[in-house]
């Protein structure tokens, strides 16, 4: 007899499922260290920089340290999770331990929504790096659509070609990103001007001409407002677990490469934070709407003649986020595909490979179409719509996780845990509080509205088909073994 539950039911399935859907481990600590700081670095290089608009300088300082706070409790969460549940099915595999099916399906749903649409944000920003760049030299632009189209069909064949060449890349790019940015702020320090270039939005949000104005020219709620804006400094770096069938010891790197990668983006978060509005003849207003933030820095401190190479090279920082949040969108795409929430011909992954490429595909498919309508529906904001789209997932998600941490805790103390969180339940309270007044400030301004009424269209469209379909086809994977025998069952891979 098939195992059920009162909303759910199952099927087995034999060897040769699990064998066309294998993985192959590769990952060690610092090809998880890389895949955590290159899957947020392009948020360093653009995206968090609109939160100047919002709350100022002073505003976007706070913020980005809230959201740290925020990060760090959900790291420390998730490192204690993801080695007692080394699937790759990561937060939907928390979630389906701790509340069950539907709780499982729903977490997955928001990180779905992360995952698919995240890259998006980013290939928009490598557009514009690359028409900025194209300008600079003179050459003029090309149509952004084409070049949307022409980033995921690069990247998306270097993610099919095998895990270890997606893990060298991915090491490689997340280390260069690095030195361009440390590159820049050496160059900056010398054409620093805090005072007046980094302070200079007034109360009403105009510029002020010789700067020096309020570090907070919106007060607190416009610290409030900014919130959004800096979980770009370190969206994404949650997306290690779905590496666990890939990491050759997950129990014993995965905390090691999350916290390692955590202490590097707060470095680097602060600096950009600190520098990029700083140099001479940039400043927070002209930033608050750019769209290559780092660019505008190089092009400041060099000149025009030097920013195009420099430029080039900027774009590794884009790259690297956008290669490697491809790798996570097709892992968790393939898990919920795998456990039958969806449909299970999207976790095939071939027997030379062991890449989830229809999992990758269709999401990248997805991503597109979306990009496609928010253009035509709001091109002037595209930027910001699907920024917002991305963290309304991520923080319902981190809610839910933070959520799961706790109720594991309390209903699954007898799974091993190879390491505990030194900041226990309250820190996962923390993460929980800090993401709910981030989404309350998403709901409660307009500006973010649109993005978010797509991402509940999403959510409405997901609900509907589990509860009429996914639900009745839900298949033994690891993850709901585990679950089921209430964490007896040991974890396996094929």
């Amino acid at each position: 007899m098939e195992p059920t539950t009162s909303s759910v039911s199952y099927k087995r399935v034999d060897d040769a499922y699990f064998k066309a859907r294998g993985l192959q481990r590769y990952a060690g600590i610092w090809s998880l260290w890389a895949l955590g700081v290159g899957a947020v670095i392009s948020g360093h290089f653009s995206g968090w920089n609109f939160g100047f608009s919002t709350g100022g300088w002073g505003g976007m300082l706070v913020a980005g340290a809230i959201i740290a706070v925020m990060y760090l409790g959900l790291v420390f969460c998730i490192a204690e999770m993801s080695p007692a549940l080394p699937h790759t099915g990561a937060a939907y595999s928390f979630a389906r331990s701790s509340m069950g099916p539907w709780g499982g399906f729903i977490t997955g749903l928001c990180e779905n929504v992360e995952y698919v649409v995240t890259p998006t944000v980013v290939c928009f920003f490598i557009g514009s790096y690359l028409n900025g760049i194209l300008d600079t030299a003179g050459v003029g632009q090309l149509p952004e659509p084409l070049l949307w189209v022409g980033t995921f069909i690069v990247f998306l064949a270097l993610n099919i070609r095998g895990v270890e060449l997606s893990f060298r890349v991915t090491l490689v790019v997340t280390l260069l990103s690095l030195l361009i940015l440390v590159i820049f702020w050496i160059s900056a320090l010398p054409h620093m001007d805090f005072g007046r270039w980094a302070l200079n939005i007034g109360a009403d949000g105009k510029e002020l001409a010789e700067g020096n104005g309020p570090m907070f020219p919106f007060g607190f709620e416009g610290v409030l407002k900014t919130l959004p804006f800096a979980v770009w400094l370190f969206l994404a770096i949650e997306q290690l677990p779905l590496a666990a069938e890939e990491s050759v010891d997950p129990k014993r790197d995965m905390p090691r490469g999350i916290i390692l990668g955590m202490v590097t983006l707060i470095v680097s978060a602060f600096m950009i934070v600190l520098l990029n509005p700083s140099v001479v003849g940039v400043g927070s207003f002209k930033l608050s709407s750019s769209s290559e933030p780092l660019l505008d820095g190089f092009r400041a401190v060099y000149g025009n003649g030097a920013v195009v190479l420099l430029g080039i090279v900027a774009l590794t920082g884009l790259i690297a986020s956008f290669h490697t949040i491809l790798y996570a969108m097709g892992r968790q795409v393939y898990s919920l595909s795998r456990a039958g929430y969806f449909p299970s011909a999207l976790s095939v992954t071939g027997s030379k490979r062991k890449t989830p490429y229809v999992a990758m595909i269709s999401g990248a498919i997805l991503g597109l179409a979306v990009m496609t309508i928010v253009y035509f529906t709001a091109k002037d904001q595209i930027g910001t719509t699907l920024l917002n789209m991305a963290v309304f997932g991520a923080m319902c998600s981190y809610i839910l996780q933070a959520v799961s941490f706790i109720l594991l805790r309390i209903r699954m103390p007898q799974v091993e845990r190879p390491y505990r969180s030194p900041f226990g339940i309250p820190g996962a309270v923390v993460t929980i509080v800090i993401a709910a007044v981030t989404l309350y400030y998403q709901l409660g301004d307009s500006s973010y509205q649109k993005g978010i009424y797509w991402v509940l269209a999403w959510f409405a469209v997901g609900i509907v088909y589990f509860a009429a379909i996914g639900r009745h086809k839900l298949i033994l994977s690891p993850e709901e073994e585990f679950a089921l025998s209430k964490g007896s069952i040991a974890y396996k891979t094929y």
